[in-house]
């Protein structure tokens, strides 16, 4: 059976009998909502999801979840959850902010787009702020996603 956990593909399908979708219509409907959150590499430079979802132990998420009743989590395996990146950043404040002309993109805080002439040294400074504040707010280190060399 398909995997229609992810809230988008919920929301995709709703009202529509799970065992009438083929998994190449979860696999458009993946394209399309991935469309409509990523920027175009065309129109703005981009690498797509700069950071990973962070793995923490259910006993981590379980102190979080006190403090934050809403953080979107994920079971990841019988001792621990994977939590939305996305979300950890934006809840910083960091949706739609830039350092010059290095930013987080303003639809998707995973993305972080060049609005003109970033260095990837600029690029990889803001990255790092994004990871040094949700670590100061939820004791959880970001890793990339992309490769930074």
């Amino acid at each position: 059976t398909l995997n229609l956990n992810y809230a988008p593909l919920k929301s995709y399908f709703e009202g529509r009998d799970t065992e009438s979708i083929s998994v190449l219509e979860v696999s458009e409907a993946v394209k399309r909502i991935r469309r409509s959150k990523l920027p175009d590499p065309d129109k703005l430079g981009n690498a797509g999801s700069f950071f990973k979802n962070p793995v923490v132990k259910n006993s981590r998420l379980q102190k979080l979840l006190k403090t934050y009743p809403e953080i979107p989590h994920y079971p990841f395996d019988k001792n621990s959850s994977k939590l939305a990146a996305g979300w950890l950043i934006e809840r910083c404040g960091w949706k739609g902010k830039r350092i010059g002309d290095a930013g987080v993109h303003d639809k998707q805080a995973l993305v972080l787009v060049n609005y003109g002439s970033a260095s990837g040294e600029e690029v990889v400074n803001l990255a790092t702020e994004v990871k040094k504040s949700v670590e100061k707010e939820f004791g959880v280190r970001l890793e990339f996603e992309v490769n930074v060399h």
